[in-house]
Order: structure tokens, then C-alpha cells, then sequence
């Protein structure tokens, strides 16, 4: 069980993250069928799946860092600064409808997701591996949050 512990300990933390998230926003997330969406913009239903397994990723992918090292790191530091930028990026969008101010902390976050994927690649290439799926989901959530700005 301890060799599982710091697994369990980061996804908790993760889904953690995501849960509350989508909990302080929950009543504003019908503003997706209200807007104009861009061509390719998937159906609402697919966001809390797609983001449950991102956030899984997110811990797995902590996880192995913090067991390559055995104890806390700088690029563990840029995981949790990150995940705050992802919280905070659903309040603005979904809470404020703040599309161009949300767009351009994404563009934060997607340079932490980078600077943590490069980091982590040091201790395990695996570990950087693992943040790929969600580089791409963000890089694609830039595309839909700065057409629906342009079209609303």
C-alpha cells in the first residue's frame, strides 16, 4: 500500500482540483449551448470525460516524478502552479465569461504545461509522456475559447 500511496495521494489531488472546479462552475456550464461555437467544438458531454482522464494522467504523471526523486521537486512545484492555472481557468470562461481574459491565461498555462512536460521529461520520460494528451486537449481548448471570443 505505501508503494501506492503517493499514486492515490496526487490523483485525489488532481480530480480534487478538477472537482471543485467544475462544482464552482457547475451552474454557469450551460453557456456552452447558448454561444456560438466554433466548427469542430465537441458536445458538451464530452468535457467531463475528457477532463476526469486528463486529471488521472496529471496525478499518475506526478506521482512518477515524485517516486524518481523520492521527494518533492521544482517541477512538482510547476504541477500544482498549473493546476491552479487550470482551475482558475474554468471560473473565468465558464463563471465571469471572461472569454478573452480566459484565453490569454491559457496561453499561461499551456507555457507551464510545457515547462512541466520538459522538467519532468529529466526524472521520468514516462512522466512527460503522460502530460501529452493533456498538452493537446488545452492547445484545442485554445482554438475553441478564442473562436467562441471571436463569434460572441
Amino acid at each position: 500500500m505505501i508503494k501506492f500511496k503517493p499514486y492515490i495521494i496526487f490523483v485525489l489531488v488532481a480530480l480534487g482540483v478538477g472537482g471543485l472546479s467544475a462544482l464552482i462552475t457547475k451552474n454557469n456550464m450551460n453557456i456552452y449551448s447558448t454561444i456560438i461555437t466554433p466548427p469542430l467544438s465537441p458536445p458538451g458531454f464530452l468535457f467531463p470525460i475528457v477532463w476526469t482522464i486528463l486529471y488521472l494522467l496529471m496525478g499518475v504523471s506526478a506521482a512518477l516524478v515524485y517516486t524518481a526523486e523520492k521527494k518533492w521537486n521544482a517541477s512538482l512545484t510547476v504541477w500544482c502552479i498549473q493546476l491552479g492555472f487550470n482551475f482558475f481557468w474554468s471560473i473565468l470562461f465558464f463563471y465571469f465569461k471572461a472569454f478573452l481574459i480566459s484565453f490569454i491565461w491559457l496561453i499561461g498555462l499551456l507555457a507551464l504545461i510545457v515547462t512541466m512536460i520538459i522538467m519532468f521529461n529529466k526524472y521520468r520520460k514516462s512522466a512527460s509522456y503522460l502530460q501529452t494528451p493533456y498538452l493537446l486537449w488545452v492547445v484545442f481548448a485554445g482554438y475553441l475559447n478564442f473562436s467562441i471570443y471571436l463569434l460572441n
